[in-house]
């Protein structure tokens, strides 16, 4: 049997590297959880049902496909199959196979929809805010962005979802 050959070491994390790991794993534990929670409280929503809905919102007119939208929300179809069964449940989304190509669901984001996105927003936007935005300077929130954009691309080789440029149109 032939020896196998393990590969060198990675150094230990210590001093900066290991504070500022703790730091970033931290945060990665203790935001969704947040999130989570105001969304639940205020919203009756976790924040990956509002991650699918926003997007669904920001779409050209409330559509995406569902394979599009797995993407985006870095979800299994299955994962996603299941929260948009959800959602619809609750009228605020539905499915329907795309006029374009038979193969693909499209998931349409409803009047209702439209209304709940509207309803969960504001008290979203002011929990980001306080936990993520306003306890840094506009050059730190910049930095951050950056530094997003900078892990984003070393962990996959693809864009993950930004809002189109201009307003959320109107349903």
């Amino acid at each position: 049997m032939r020896d196998a050959i393990e590969p060198p070491a990675a150094p230990e994390l210590t001093g900066d590297d290991l504070a500022t790991w703790a730091a970033v794993a931290t945060v990665l534990e203790w935001l969704p959880a947040a999130l989570d929670a105001n969304l639940q409280r205020d919203a009756q929503l976790t924040h990956f049902e509002y991650g699918v809905l926003y997007a669904l919102y920001r779409a050209p007119e409330g559509t995406l496909r569902m394979s599009t939208l797995a993407g985006y929300a870095n979800s299994t179809l299955s994962r996603l199959s299941r929260a948009a069964s959800r959602l619809e449940s609750k009228g605020w989304v539905h499915r329907t196979p795309d006029p374009a190509d038979g193969r693909y669901t499209l998931a349409v984001l409803t009047e209702r929809g439209y209304g709940k996105v509207r309803q969960a927003t504001p008290g979203h936007e002011r929990t980001v805010r306080r936990l993520v935005l306003d306890p840094l300077t506009a050059s730190q929130t910049r930095q951050l962005r950056e530094i997003g954009h900078r892990i984003m691309r070393a962990v996959r080789d693809e864009d993950g979802w930004a809002p189109p440029p201009g307003p959320a149109p109107s349903p």
